[in-house]
C-alpha cells in the first residue's frame, strides 16, 4: 500500500506538470487557432534559463524561476508579432509549419549555447527526506507539487476573475463577437501566447533540478501535451488539468508495476482508449468553450 500511495504521489507531480503544459496549449490553440509545435522548447529553454541563472549565476532558485518565465513569456510574445501575426489569416497550415520550424530553431540554438551534453541543474533544497505519514518525500519533489497546483490555480483564478482573463474567454468562444465588443485581439493573442510559453518555461524550470536538461528534452513533451489536451477535451481548462494528472499517475503506475520503457508509450494509449470512448475527450464539447 505505501509503494502504491509513493507512485501516486509521483505520479500527482508528474502530473501537475503536464498540466501546466496542456494549459498553456490549450489556450494558445483556442484563441488563436495555432497548433503550436513549438510548445516543448519553450519548456526545454525554461529549464535551461534556470540552469543557468540559478546553477552557473548562483541567483536563488525562486528567482530564477520567475526570470526563465519572464525571458521565454517575452520570447512568445515576440514570436506571436513576428512570426505569426503577419500569417494570421493564412490556412491553419502554415502557422503550423511556421511553429515547426521554430522548434527545429530552438532546439539548434540550445544546442549551439549550451551545447548537447546533458547538465545537472542542482538541487535548491536539501536532500533529507520529509517524512508524511509512512511515505518519504524529498523537499523538492514537494515544492514541484505543491507550486504546480498553485500556478494552476493562479491561472484559474486570472483567467475568471481579471479583465484580460475575460477578454482571452470570450476570444476564445468566438472571436469576431469579441471584437466586435471592443475587445483587442491582437492583444489577447500576444498575451495568451506569452503566457503559454510562460507557462510551459515554468514547466521545464520546476523539473530542472529532478531531472537532467538538454536541447531535445522539448520533444517527447511536446507529443506529451498535445496528448492532454486531446485526452481533456480540446479548449477544456478542467479538462487539461484532469488528463495531466491522470497521464503522470498512468506513467508513474505503469513504470511502477510494469516496466519503466513503456512510460512514453502510455500517453499515446491512453489518447487512443479516450477517443474510442468519447471522442470529444474527456471533458470537451463539440462546441469548444474555455471554461
Amino acid at each position: 500500500m505505501v509503494e502504491l500511495v509513493q507512485h501516486l504521489l509521483n505520479g500527482f507531480l508528474i502530473g501537475g506538470i503536464y498540466a501546466l503544459m496542456g494549459i498553456g496549449l490549450t489556450l494558445i490553440f483556442g484563441v488563436m487557432n495555432v497548433v503550436n509545435f513549438a510548445h516543448g522548447q519553450f519548456y526545454m529553454l525554461g529549464a535551461f534559463v534556470v540552469y543557468t541563472v540559478f546553477t552557473l549565476a548562483g541567483v536563488p532558485y525562486l528567482l530564477a524561476l520567475v526570470v526563465a518565465a519572464m525571458a521565454v513569456g517575452l520570447l512568445g510574445v515576440i514570436t506571436e508579432r513576428l512570426l505569426l501575426r503577419p500569417i494570421r489569416d493564412q490556412p491553419p497550415d502554415v502557422p503550423m509549419l511556421a511553429t515547426i520550424g521554430l522548434s527545429i530553431f530552438l532546439a539548434n540554438m540550445a544546442l549551439i549555447i549550451w551545447d548537447p551534453t546533458p547538465k545537472d541543474t542542482g538541487l535548491p533544497f536539501p536532500l533529507v527526506g520529509v517524512k508524511v505519514g509512512p511515505l518519504t518525500l524529498t523537499p523538492m519533489r514537494l515544492f514541484v507539487l505543491v507550486a504546480a497546483f498553485v500556478i494552476i490555480a493562479g491561472s484559474h483564478l486570472f483567467l475568471q476573475r481579471s479583465r484580460m482573463g475575460k477578454a482571452i474567454r470570450a476570444t476564445f468562444q468566438d472571436r469576431e463577437a469579441a471584437a466586435l465588443m471592443g475587445v483587442d485581439v491582437d492583444v489577447v493573442n500576444m498575451v495568451t501566447f506569452g503566457w503559454g510559453a510562460a507557462m510551459a518555461a515554468l514547466a521545464g524550470g520546476l523539473l530542472a533540478p529532478i531531472f537532467q536538461v538538454f536541447p531535445t528534452m522539448g520533444a517527447i513533451v511536446t507529443a506529451k501535451s498535445f496528448a492532454v489536451v486531446i485526452v481533456g477535451g480540446l479548449g477544456s481548462f478542467p479538462g487539461a488539468i484532469l488528463a495531466g494528472l491522470l497521464l503522470g499517475i498512468a506513467e508513474s503506475l505503469g513504470a511502477g508495476y510494469v516496466s519503466s520503457g513503456y512510460r512514453d508509450a502510455i500517453a499515446f494509449i491512453l489518447i487512443i482508449v479516450v477517443l474510442v470512448v468519447r471522442p470529444t475527450g474527456l471533458l470537451g464539447h463539440e462546441t469548444h468553450k474555455l471554461a
